[in-house]
């Protein structure tokens, strides 16, 4: 499913504010610039149906050169070839792989066997970037107010025990023709948890990206 056009031009026009905003020395540049920030927002508010100001507000609170934003989420399967999978509290407990945004100081692997442990009780060692995706272009819902590149990685069991967190209200493993259905899907989707699979199956697949 396309994302919609008032989605992407405010994005793109909300981008083009944000970075102005960062390198405009002459005030009359940075006055047009905000301005663009504010039709961003109005756009935004208008095809999502969220307040201008909440939207405004988290405009503002974006600085420096505008760039996607970026996630992890990792494959880890058992001996038995079954994935490792969380419900997500904050999406109503829908299903989805372990993950999260990533941090500073810290590599996205890093980051990626980090949300495993936090979010499942598991540890594991990254062994394989599977997927580097855009969001956008994948199917995700619902859509998000920035760009997002979402990295899949495969990581091998090392030790731990399933234990649940703020996050997430169960920990399961689960075989490829057993993942449930209600998915967290602005997190993963069946396509995506296909290729996990496949490419833990056959190592040697490269890496996916768009």
């Amino acid at each position: 499913m396309a994302e919609p056009n008032w989605l992407l031009w405010a994005r793109d026009i909300q981008g083009i504010a944000q970075t102005g905003l960062t390198y405009a020395k002459d005030p009359f540049d940075i006055e047009r610039y905000a301005m663009l920030r504010t039709l961003a927002a109005r756009m935004m508010a208008e095809g999502s149906g969220l307040p201008e100001g909440r939207i405004e507000t988290l405009f503002q609170e974006q600085s420096g050169y505008a760039t996607p934003k970026l996630e992890v989420r990792v494959g880890a399967f058992d001996k038995d070839g079954r994935i490792l999978m969380v419900r997500e509290v904050l999406d109503h407990h829908k299903w989805t792989v372990p993950g999260g945004w990533t941090d500073v100081n810290l590599t996205a692997a890093d980051c990626a066997a980090k949300e495993v442990l936090e979010e499942t009780g598991y540890t594991v060692r990254i062994t394989k970037l599977a997927m580097a995706l855009d969001r956008s272009t994948q199917g995700h819902q619902p859509p998000e107010a920035f760009s997002v590149t979402k990295l899949f990685f495969l990581g091998e069991l090392t030790g731990g025990s399933p234990t649940t967190s703020v996050e997430t209200s169960e920990v399961r493993f689960f075989a490829e023709n057993e993942i449930p259905t209600d998915l967290s899907t602005g997190r993963i989707l069946p396509h995506q948890i296909e290729r996990l699979f496949a490419h833990h199956a056959t190592p040697a697949l490269p890496t996916e990206f768009d």
